[in-house]
């Protein structure tokens, strides 16, 4: 118990946090930086450019945006924790961090859902693109895209905070669903509606994807050199994209499968690939791989090459 009577959960992820403390300081913080300030770059490129002012760009400038959340719930409280002498995280603090690393988690992948159902109806139906894709279709896209993962993991955590406790501690680097070990024991209903809400917002949407990438290739396959070259370039990015989500969630599903059996070091490892390749994978590939992206970010280091080389003539 903390003070005030707050139920405090011990956090036992880290290894030789004494020894290594300034090792872990450099690189969260390094890490954190480094995804603030490349997915910010390419929010402001699509808020500045008029010609990005589409449905695809702004779907890109949405996950960047959910990046950075789902980033900044998970970061700071690891440099607190690194720089602390007890790892230590209240309850209901634990639970409001699980809402929000699967409901940011889950809305990457229905924000991919949106981009493929975009680029589907680009290429397979480009004659209806326009009316399709209207302004209304994209703002539903993204706000089904927060508010329906939201909706599910409310449940999901108004139900874990009604259950005991019985252990005080569990083996993670923040709060995921590995922190439902710490229960006494697993309603039926919990498992039941766990299980619904990841097909909703992990197998269907996944699978919805690949359904309209192979018909996006079947048209390609079929179709003139020009519309091969469109596919690749604006659909091989959110292929790897969903790729390095998929594998987020493959993740975390084998930490909570093999916890048991997987040394501290595996589990440290396995837990850092959740929260690091993933948030810098999308806006590296969105960078080299997005031709106009990659046109306004040479413009944009062209012009601040300029402005040193004319502070230092001066």
């Amino acid at each position: 118990m903390g003070r005030n009577g707050t139920v405090m959960l011990n956090l036992g992820g880290l290894i030789d946090v004494d020894k290594y403390r300034y090792v872990y300081l450099m690189v969260f913080l390094l890490l954190f930086v480094l995804i603030l300030c490349s997915n910010c770059i390419i929010i402001c490129l699509i808020w500045i450019h008029r010609n990005l002012h589409e449905p695809m760009y702004i779907f890109i400038a949405a996950l960047s945006l959910n990046t950075l959340l789902f980033s900044t719930v998970i970061y700071p409280k690891l440099l607190v924790d690194v720089l602390s002498h007890q790892q230590r995280i209240s309850y209901s603090a634990c639970l409001v961090q699980v809402f929000f690393f699967y409901s940011f988690g889950a809305s990457d992948i229905m924000l991919l859902l949106a981009m493929s159902y975009d680029r589907y109806v680009s290429i397979c139906r480009p004659l209806q693109y326009a009316s399709t894709m209207s302004t209304t279709t994209v703002s539903v896209f993204l706000a089904l895209s927060w508010f329906v993962p939201a909706c599910l993991m409310s449940v999901t955590v108004v139900v874990q905070s009604k259950q005991k406790i019985c252990s005080l501690s569990f083996e993670g680097l923040f709060c995921t669903a590995k922190m439902t070990k710490i229960h006494c024991m697993v309603p039926t209903f919990l498992t039941v509606w766990t299980s619904i809400t990841l097909l909703c917002i992990a197998v269907f949407p996944v699978l919805f994807i690949f359904f309209t990438y192979f018909k996006i290739f079947m048209v390609a396959y079929r179709s003139d050199g020009e519309v091969r070259k469109k596919v690749v370039d604006t659909c091989l990015p959110h292929l790897l994209v969903l790729m390095a989500t998929v594998c987020l969630i493959a993740f975390d599903v084998i930490l909570g499968l093999l916890e048991s059996v997987l040394p501290k070091s595996a589990q440290l490892i396995l837990s850092l690939q959740t929260v690091v390749y993933n948030p810098l994978f999308n806006p590296i590939i969105y960078g080299v791989k997005m031709k106009e992206i990659r046109k306004h970010i040479k413009k944009m280091l062209c012009c601040n090459r300029v402005r040193i080389s004319k502070t230092q003539v001066e």
